[in-house]
């Protein structure tokens, strides 16, 4: 595996690429083109100016997080294929480029979903939280400027203020939307872009839904083995593959996470490695990555994935906020840092074992 760190972009991120570059074993970041609409063709030039800026700082561009999908073809609207085409011109760019993986996901209006961005843990770091009784209580257009002001002065991925104003017409959009035909859109377009991804190379690997269950009565379907599998299994290709994220299937506490990652030997392309910590089933909290920190058995999942052969990036997740640093919350520097830390001696520990 390689570690990596995601990087917004020099315009955007408060962590340096000189930074990362000094985190013991990471050798490469997953980035994306952060001022690139959904259904927007990415240029060439900018492509390659991301990529030689982070070569020339002793990193590789280990892949793309996100390149986002626009609502037009998560509904199935007339004019889907105008934006699956260029979807297919940006993957050829980034093949061409030499990029060779690209995580994205299929989520309806709301990329990922919290009611708190800076919750106070008894250590006096705070993270990022979610309780169903606060989601319940919240007007779906009122979502954002419930968290607007704990942003730090950052534009958050999934929460960009253009989307946001327009989460009225978006719910109108899916209000039709249920979860096969959700399903069935995504093979649609899975069916559309593989040629393109076998021609280049390109993993594509989902992000489940997060939380794993629907919010506002929205469909989600990347939730659970079942799910994934059915995916699996209704576009057949090894390019059609899995960002296993544990932290967001791990919102659902009846998710057996090595056992999901075990059954998905050779169609995980990327992993995101985080610990929750739940109060109750429905309210949890982002937590070290150390295990006894959390819920989760770290090393579990870490020797699941040593099982399957992993080789692909890999990248701590939605660290705290620790010694007073101001960041885009869960993107800061210092525990990420400490996180990838860990499981790169995981990793150590686990390769040694089965020597």
């Amino acid at each position: 595996m390689q570690m990596t760190l995601r990087w917004y972009g020099s315009k955007y991120d408060t962590v340096t690429l000189k930074q990362i570059r000094q985190i013991p074993g990471v050798t490469g970041v997953i980035s994306t083109l952060y001022g690139t609409i959904p259904g927007q063709v990415w240029e060439m030039d900018d492509i390659l100016a991301l990529k030689k800026e982070i070569e020339d700082a002793g990193l590789s561009l280990a892949g793309i997080e996100s390149v986002n999908i626009h609502d037009a073809i998560k509904v199935g609207s007339p004019d889907r294929d105008m934006y699956i085409d260029n979807y297919i011109t940006t993957l050829e760019r980034l093949g061409q480029a030499g990029i060779h993986m690209v995580c994205y996901n299929f989520m309806p209006v709301f990329d990922w979903t919290r009611t708190e961005l800076a919750r106070m843990r008894p250590d006096g770091s705070t993270v990022l939280a979610y309780t169903q009784k606060a989601v319940d209580a919240l007007d779906p257009e009122k979502m954002f400027d419930s968290i607007a002001g704990e942003m730090n002065g950052t534009v958050m991925p999934g929460w960009e203020p253009e989307r946001m104003a327009r989460v009225k017409e978006l719910f109108a959009l899916y209000k039709d939307v249920d979860d096969e035909k959700l399903f069935a859109n995504l093979k649609y377009f899975l069916e559309r872009i593989m040629p393109t991804c076998d021609k280049y190379d390109i993993n594509m690997a989902i992000h489940p839904d997060d939380p794993a269950w629907s919010v506002f009565g929205l469909p989600r379907i990347i939730i659970n083995k079942e799910n994934i599998l059915r995916l699996m299994q209704m576009v057949d290709n090894p390019h059609n593959g899995v960002t296993f994220c544990s932290g967001s299937y791990g919102t659902n506490l009846d998710n057996d996470l090595p056992d999901m990652i075990r059954s998905l030997k050779g169609r995980i392309h990327f992993a995101h490695v985080r610990n929750l910590k739940f109060n109750t089933p429905t309210d949890f909290e982002e937590a070290a990555h150390l295990s006894s920190d959390g819920t989760f058995d770290m090393y579990e999942i870490m020797l699941a994935l040593y099982d399957i052969g992993f080789t692909g990036p890999i990248r701590p997740d939605h660290g705290r906020m620790i010694w007073d640093e101001v960041a885009m919350p869960g993107y800061g520097l210092y525990d990420r840092a400490l996180g990838a830390t860990y499981l790169n001696g995981l990793w150590e520990a686990i390769e040694k074992q089965h020597r």
